[in-house]
């Protein structure tokens, strides 16, 4: 018999859960009967996305990924509403396009906070929580594992990432918990509308993309739902890379 892709009677916690990749994959668990507690910064991002979720199984916070009293608040106020939490998705994240030569310590400090701090804290907050069956999936890039031609500070993020994921994986293993991370390579979302419209740069992303095409929201959010399930029960320590094969290109 297939294990269930279904996460009735489960509590999950999404961070930058407001918009683009975040809110896909908030809504796709709640699709999959999850309770949600929705995580960001802006209030009204959160009341428009919990709006569109089921109201008695979906509740939110006010957060700064980055500040660690916040975190403690938010994983309080999921486990307060739904009396437990049985999958955090680490999504927050930012990225400021410098180049090398450009990119300065405050910069460094600001990308790294959030891209890969919040994700060593909001764990070990979460995971005090948290029981055998219970999974984390963190949300790192291609560009933490393939070079690209510019970002260094956010490919030090994402690549942070997929190793604190392989280690929490190590660690947290003997308790039943996975820790999983998933890859994406470009996807239609606010962030990167104004990208995508320049069809230079599109086309230099299509060339390196095997499936010739860029991804949309719910080809990286259901990847994280059958993550966060039972079907993924013996899955952990791993990176998915969800991005049209971008990852194993090579001559073409």
């Amino acid at each position: 018999m297939l294990a269930s892709f279904r996460l009735e009677g489960k509590t999950a916690i999404v961070t930058g859960a407001g918009k683009g990749i975040g809110r896909a994959i908030a809504l796709a668990l709640g699709e999959a009967g999850a309770n949600v507690l929705l995580v960001a910064r802006t209030e009204s991002d959160l009341e428009q996305v919990t709006g569109e979720m089921a109201g008695d199984r979906t509740s939110y916070a006010v957060a700064d990924v980055t500040d660690r009293g916040d975190i403690q608040k938010a994983v309080e106020a999921a486990v307060e509403r739904f009396g437990k939490v049985d999958i955090l998705v680490n999504n927050a994240g930012i990225n400021i396009r410098s180049k090398l030569d450009d990119a300065t310590d405050s910069e460094w400090h600001k990308i790294m906070d959030t891209n890969a701090q919040s994700v060593f804290m909001f764990s070990q907050e979460a995971a005090k929580h948290m029981s055998k069956g219970a999974s984390i999936i963190n949300v790192s890039s291609v560009g933490g594992d393939r070079a690209l031609k510019t970002g260094i500070v956010y490919a030090a993020s994402k690549a942070a990432i997929i190793q604190m994921t392989k280690v929490m994986a190590m660690e947290w293993g003997e308790r039943g918990i996975r820790v999983n991370a998933i890859g994406p390579w470009y996807f239609r979302t606010p962030l990167t509308e104004n990208l995508l419209s320049d069809q230079e740069y599109l086309d230099s992303i299509l060339a390196v993309t095997p499936l010739k095409r860029v991804g949309e929201l719910p080809e990286v959010a259901s990847p994280v739902v059958f993550l966060a399930s039972d079907a993924a029960g013996y899955i952990t320590g791993q990176t998915l890379f969800i991005d049209g094969g971008m990852s194993i290109h090579g001559f073409s």
